[in-house]
């Protein structure tokens, strides 16, 4: 499992990358592991406000169908719109090409509540 130091990581599998006010949000390794071959992302719309731990948009795959939360709260600035072609991606490259959104954060202090790496792999081998 690939599991990038440098990201922050929600018990709900997605990784946060913290750049300068936004932060940069996807699914983990782990996840698109889990959920098998990804067929279709949902995400939000840019403007679109979102709360920390609620729903956001969801990825289908073929086995399932997965609800993505809001790692942390902040208006969305940018959606991939790579996904809505290549779903795919999020299997094949879950920290680089399948990032899925990103916001301009709300409320900056939410980010410690994010587990680090270490942190999330303990969580995983828990599973």
């Amino acid at each position: 499992m690939s599991l990038p130091e440098e990201l922050l990581y929600s018990k709900e599998h997605e990784w946060v990358k913290k750049e300068e006010k936004k932060v940069r949000i996807g699914i983990t390794d782990f996840a698109q592991d889990e959920l098998g071959d990804i067929v279709f992302v949902e995400l939000p719309e840019v403007g679109d406000t979102l709360t920390a731990d609620e729903p956001f948009g969801s990825v289908e795959s073929v086995k399932t169908v997965s609800e993505l939360y809001a790692p942390v709260s902040g208006t969305v600035v940018e959606v991939n719109e790579d996904l809505e072609d290549s779903p795919e991606f999020v299997n094949e490259s879950p920290y680089e090409k399948a990032w899925m959104v990103v916001l301009e954060l709300s409320d900056e202090s939410e980010l410690d509540n994010l587990l680090t790496a270490a942190a999330y792999k303990e969580l995983t081998e828990q599973d």
